[in-house]
């Protein structure tokens, strides 16, 4: 928000979790005062029944970098920016039919048992238990014939006529798992249990990707009875510190931007009093500089 202030810029969602309107507080999406300090884009936008992907992403988000005067694309979904940079395959519509024999051979069967009958490149790239996109990459193979892999493998157009610059944040495990913690802590206190609790009396498919937003399983669990808030509450910052770590790896190894391109910091900005002027002033540089 205060590069977005300082450079007249638009803060454009790039977290597939915060692109739903149901859950704001378990999906840390801003606040209604903080979207109001700077024009914020592609939050709360879709419903929950209705899944974002990464082309819906990509369309909607070059939409509205071509209306913005400083794009500032925020979050932590890294194949939405491997989409984003380097083009997305175009996968024909798998159609009605196989999506429906894929959402029920999952719900048969269970994710591990249908990632095994996928193809091996497309199992490869995919972990067992990530239903959704098993079940995707399933009705792919059902209408075409071909792995999801194959498809993704095909030539794609990248992004041209911008230049970039990508600022990754790296703050130490120990810090971060702290954050994580206090975090989740403060959602509770936030009202996310209550929250929760409404979002499950609607009743959704349970393999819809918000169902599965971090902390929502967790406090599911003890809204069933099954284990304590304590207990639920460490399942949840379990599960986020080991997003992290595999969100840190995807990263490091992505080649999104050329190195003088991209700047890496290892330490958490914690609130807003950490950002002095000459830091904000450097980041400004780094992002307007010309080369």
């Amino acid at each position: 928000m205060a590069l977005a202030q300082r450079l007249g810029g638009t803060i454009i969602n790039a977290d597939a979790m915060q692109c739903y309107r149901e859950l704001r507080i378990i999906t840390a999406r801003p606040a209604p005062e903080d979207e109001a300090q700077a024009p914020h884009r592609l939050y709360g936008v879709r419903a929950a029944e209705k899944p974002a992907n990464a082309a819906w992403w990509r369309e909607a988000a070059l939409a509205e970098m071509d209306q913005a005067a400083l794009p500032i694309l925020c979050g932590g979904t890294g194949m939405y920016f491997s989409a984003l940079v380097r083009g997305i395959a175009n996968i024909p519509d798998p159609g009605a039919a196989a999506r429906a024999e894929a959402r029920n051979l999952l719900a048969e069967l269970g994710p591990v048992a249908l990632h095994a009958k996928l193809d091996p490149e497309t199992a490869a790239k995919l972990r067992p238990g990530d239903s959704q996109r098993i079940a995707r990459a399933y009705e792919v193979w059902l209408a075409t014939g071909r792995g999801l892999a194959w498809w993704q493998a095909q030539p794609a157009e990248g992004l041209a006529g911008w230049a970039l610059r990508m600022i990754l944040l790296d703050p130490p495990r120990d810090a971060l798992r702290e954050a994580i913690t206090t975090r989740f802590e403060a959602m509770l206190e936030a009202g996310a249990l209550a929250e929760v609790e409404g979002f499950l009396r609607l009743g959704l498919d349970p393999a819809l990707p918000l169902m599965r937003a971090h902390g929502v399983p967790e406090l599911a669990s003890y809204l069933r009875g099954e284990i304590s808030l304590t207990a639920a509450a460490a399942r949840a910052v379990l599960a986020t510190h080991q997003y992290t770590k595999r969100q840190m790896t995807w990263f490091r190894h992505q080649k999104l931007v050329d190195t003088p391109a991209m700047q890496i910091i290892q330490s958490r900005i914690a609130s807003s009093t950490q950002l002095s002027e000459s830091f904000i002033a450097d980041l400004a540089n780094f992002i307007t500089k010309q080369g």
